[in-house]
């Protein structure tokens, strides 16, 4: 099951978004995530790990479409904030990662938002994501190699706090976790905030430039998986093998019918 959010967990969380730099870096990483699922009307969505509903906040836009949203979450104590938060325009279920309540292909898109750091089998977790998803499985977790990410790890030794139970995930990593339960099949990642300690207005422009994005050190990585593989193909050359054309012995040079 992994770590579980207990109650202190939940309210510490939810104190944190109001902090004029959390939401600053919450809106750069959920406007890359949105980016990288690309949403379309009437599709099914999955938040495994839900938590408190601030991932599931921005597919409510009307400007989306109607999306038919689920949320799946171990602890009872942030399923109460998420329904706070979402109401009933989201179906919420309280369940873990690794042993998903749904069946084969049951969405079109099943995603982990700083969720996956959470499990005691991230494998698993990943298997039982793909199963459910026929179209993609979206990843976003807290990159390794990030130092804002380097310095929540060493604090996390020293003081409790939810860090202290997150295990951070690289992307060659997650591609080699991929590769394992899928083969190979379509990959593309991105990262965001690679200055978590600046924003404002050309700070965040900086940070959507789709070749900044392309740097393997941003905190958050969002990683788009197609369980679908792909195969590559070789164009192989067409032989042809010419007869020579029949000729009745009758048409035959010098030979005439009834000699």
């Amino acid at each position: 099951m992994g770590y579980v959010f207990d109650f202190k967990d939940a309210q510490d969380y939810e104190a944190g978004l109001d902090t004029p730099l959390n939401r600053y870096c919450m809106d750069l990483e959920l406007k890359l995530f949105l980016k990288m699922m690309d949403p379309k009307p009437g599709q099914r969505i999955l938040d495994i790990g839900c938590g408190t509903g601030v991932s599931l906040v921005p597919l409510l836009d009307p400007d989306l479409g109607r999306l038919d949203l689920t949320g799946l979450d171990p602890s009872p104590y942030v399923l109460d904030l998420a329904f706070d938060r979402l109401g009933e325009r989201v179906d919420l279920h309280r369940g873990t990662a690794e042993d998903l309540p749904f069946d084969d292909n049951a969405f079109e898109t099943a995603f982990f938002f700083n969720s996956l750091e959470y499990t005691d089998r991230p494998a698993k977790a990943l298997e039982e994501a793909c199963r459910v998803a026929k179209d993609q499985v979206i990843i976003a977790v807290h990159n390794r190699n990030a130092l804002l990410n380097m310095l929540r790890r060493f604090k996390g030794y020293f003081l409790p706090g939810r860090f202290a139970h997150a295990r951070f995930f690289g992307i060659w990593e997650l591609k080699r976790m991929m590769a394992n339960i899928l083969g190979r099949v379509p990959v593309t990642w991105r990262t965001t905030l690679q200055f978590p300690f600046l924003r404002g207005p050309w700070a965040a422009w900086t940070e959507n430039l789709p070749w900044v994005q392309r740097s393997c050190f941003g905190t958050l990585l969002v990683m788009r998986i197609k369980p679908v593989p792909t195969f590559r193909t070789r164009p192989l050359s067409l032989k042809i093998r010419t007869r020579k054309l029949y000729t009745p012995r009758g048409l035959v040079t010098g030979y005439r019918l009834g000699d």
